[in-house]
């Protein structure tokens, strides 16, 4: 049955944007400040990070464009490189989106529970119902389609843009005045050196990476969206465009509002600048909106993700069910709800999911080095294709060069950081690896049996 193309170029610019802004915009600054320790290096990374975001987002524009099929960030895992590679990959993504949608809901239930329950009933219990129930809430949206699912996808972007704006308005209400001068110390105790400056660079880009990361997500969308080749690549730069210029403002907005010293060890970032427009309600107002940019990262990995899933079923890499969909609405009933299963099961143990993302932040990283590799083989196989139909990159091939190269200086980074997790995370990579070679045997042994 052919695919309905149903996503216009504002929609998927909407799904860019939320893939990236989630929760990380209101927490990884901290990280970045600590690991930076003077402001200069803070905007670099920030800086370099968007930068790189910007070549990643013109790799896979053209990529999306060469190859427009639903499920593409497995897809070219499997066509370029192998369909186990691509299993442990998407796997591993799968797993921790649906712990970062656990995690993300639970953080939003705690805003929102301080809002509307009495401080008696603000305990673990009610927030893990209150999360539960947001999950099912667009489970049963995106139930109803993807044109449902987007158009509500819409909305919450569009809140999500409002109220990151209306935080960055707090520097027109006063900054903070600080007579602490930032000061770079050295491991050594020595005058700093380029060394140790491009180390404290490699630990900030990890965080950067991290807030700017989920965009690739995008062509996973490629089957469904109306004149993909030109609306992909489109809607990537835009919504990285919209991306960079929202995270180069709030971050200007937390050194001038909250001091660079103090940033270093802030919490509730995002709280300070409400207060500072809204005063003493500043908590309710943002804790209202912050639930709202919750939803909106709920709503678009539970479009995105069981995309990924049914390629898989599409490939035999999972069972072939994970491809079957409701005549009515054409959902993929299977992998979506296998999707929020998990992530509702993970909301009950998501004290452990800090360490999930841990190992799979290295993964990630390698991941987006070699899906980013992609372009140099589809560029070889689909020369063929009419120049005027596909969008192409100009600087090829530096742009991904830049990206891959710069997603590898911050997998170096993370495993000297923290060469425990990075460990980890290839264990758990290899484990998948064998569990897609396990299925594959059994499925074969069936196939010949029958």
């Amino acid at each position: 049955m052919p695919e309905k193309k149903q996503l216009s170029l504002f929609d998927l610019a909407m799904i860019v944007v939320s893939l990236v802004i989630g929760m990380g915009i209101f927490r990884t600054p901290v990280n970045v400040a600590n690991k930076a320790q003077i402001p200069e290096l803070f905007f670099l990374a920030w800086g370099v990070g968007g930068f790189v975001a910007l070549c990643g987002a013109l790799t896979y524009a053209e990529i999306g464009s060469r190859y427009p099929v639903t499920g593409g960030y497995y897809k070219i895992f499997s066509v370029c490189y192998h369909p186990s590679i691509a299993f442990a990959i998407n796997c591993i993504i799968i797993v921790s989106n649906a712990a970062s949608v656990a995690g993300v809901s639970l953080i939003g239930a705690e805003y929102l529970s301080k809002v509307i329950l009495s401080p008696e009933m603000q305990t673990a219990e009610y927030r893990i119902v209150i999360a539960a129930i947001s999950i099912i809430i667009f489970y049963l949206i995106n139930l109803l389609g993807l044109k449902t699912s987007s158009k509500t996808q819409n909305v919450l972007t569009m809140i999500k843009i409002v109220m990151v704006l209306t935080l960055i308005c707090a520097v027109f209400f006063g900054e903070q005045t600080s007579s602490i001068t930032p000061i770079f110390n050295s491991t050594s105790g020595l005058p700093a050196t380029w060394s140790d400056y491009g180390k404290a660079l490699g630990l900030c880009l990890i965080a950067v990476s991290f807030s700017f990361g989920g965009y690739q997500q995008t062509i996973n969308f490629g089957g469904e969206a109306k004149e993909a080749k030109k609306v992909i690549p489109r809607s990537i730069i835009i919504g990285l465009g919209i991306i960079i210029t929202l995270y180069m403002a709030i971050n200007y907005a937390y050194v001038r509002v909250i001091g660079f010293e103090q940033l270093k060890t802030a919490e509730s970032i995002a709280a300070i600048l409400a207060g500072k427009i809204f005063g003493p309600a500043g908590f309710t107002v943002l804790s209202v909106l912050i639930f709202f940019s919750v939803l909106g990262y709920v709503n678009v990995n539970l479009l995105s993700n069981p995309r990924a899933m049914y390629a898989m079923g599409e490939e035999k890499a999972l069972p072939s069910i994970f491809t079957k969909k409701t005549k009515k609405n054409d959902v993929m009933i299977v992998s979506l709800t296998v999707f929020t299963i998990i992530a509702i099961l993970t909301l009950f143990y998501a004290q452990t999911f800090d360490k999930i993302l841990n190992y799979t932040i290295f993964l990630d990283s390698i991941g987006m080095a070699f899906s980013a590799a992609a372009i140099f083989y589809l560029r070889k196989t689909t020369a063929h294709l009419d120049k005027s139909t596909i969008y192409t990159m100009k600087f090829y091939p530096v742009m991904p060069i830049i990206f891959i190269a710069a997603y590898l200086f911050v997998t170096v980074s993370i495993y000297s950081d923290d060469p425990s997790a990075a460990t980890n995370g290839l264990i758990i990579f290899l484990g998948f690896v064998v569990i897609y070679f396990i299925s594959r045997f059994f499925n074969n042994r069936k196939v010949k049996t029958n």
